[in-house]
């Protein structure tokens, strides 16, 4: 290993199980010499999380519920006080009532749109804040998404639109933290079997299509993500902020699927 991110702390949120997005990334990035702390949300996903976080060394694992303050609050005071300072911080945290990732869009009531974007957007820029005073001499925040925020996918739903919020808050934070060498950017992979993405409406359908037709024919790889993820927080993302990365095997550049499969 070349040792890119030897010397760095972070923080990652969002880890469910081996299967993760988030899980990807921090083996890749505890492989290059980070050092992880990490948040799960309630006891029972404290039990998946603990075994995974010992795996890479970590023993700094904390509950934190992005819908309190408080729960935050503790977290982060919590951070400070076992590191004094990050350098990254990986935010894998989205949320929609399954129900409604299998109707019509039309049919999105309130309170889910409410919920899914107070936290799958919103609780970016909350642990942004948090994160902020932490990074003190600069670092890099990741967060995921997806391209239902600007094409439309079948079942995605109200997840696009929080996607599409979520890109643009990514924008604006890169812009105001910039100034203080705090890069803010985003990794968009295809359709991954993850339990997040076992929850979307035809998602079988949906990561077989993308595998036929994406130009490489293939579906994104933890590893492949997580490569992503140590490029963009390792000092060789130094003058890249404000970005949707895609790791999507190029299927976002198609117009059509391929000819075989007209």
């Amino acid at each position: 290993m070349a040792d890119l991110m030897k010397g760095k702390r972070g923080l990652v949120m969002g880890v469910a199980n081996e299967k993760s997005i988030a899980w990807g990334i921090s083996k890749a990035l505890a492989a290059e010499g980070a050092e992880l702390a990490f948040t799960y949300q309630g006891e029972a996903f404290g039990k998946r999380v603990e075994p995974l976080a010992q795996s890479l060394g970590s023993d700094l694992i904390v509950d934190a519920d992005v819908m309190d303050d408080a729960s935050l609050d503790r977290a982060f005071a919590r951070l400070a006080e076992e590191w004094g300072s990050i350098d990254f911080l990986v935010h894998a945290i989205a949320y929609s009532d399954k129900n409604e990732l299998s109707g019509r869009f039309i049919n999105t009531t309130r309170e889910n749109f409410r919920n899914s974007l107070t936290i799958s957007c919103y609780s970016l820029i909350d642990v942004s804040r948090r994160a902020r005073p932490l990074m003190k001499d600069g670092g890099t925040i990741l967060t995921l998404t997806y391209q239902g925020s600007n094409k439309v996918t079948p079942y995605y739903n109200v997840m696009g639109v929080a996607k599409a919020a979520l890109e643009s808050a990514v924008r604006y934070l890169a812009n105001d933290l910039g100034p203080e060498g705090i890069r803010v950017n985003a990794i968009s992979p295809g359709p991954m079997r993850t339990l997040a993405g076992a929850a979307i409406g035809g998602a079988r359908k949906t990561f077989r299509t993308t595998e036929l037709n994406a130009p490489l024919r293939a579906n994104a790889t933890l590893e492949a993500v997580g490569g992503t993820a140590v490029w963009l927080a390792s000092d060789y993302g130094a003058c890249t902020t404000g970005e949707i990365v895609m790791v999507d095997g190029g299927f976002h550049v198609l117009g059509m699927p391929q000819v075989d499969n007209l």
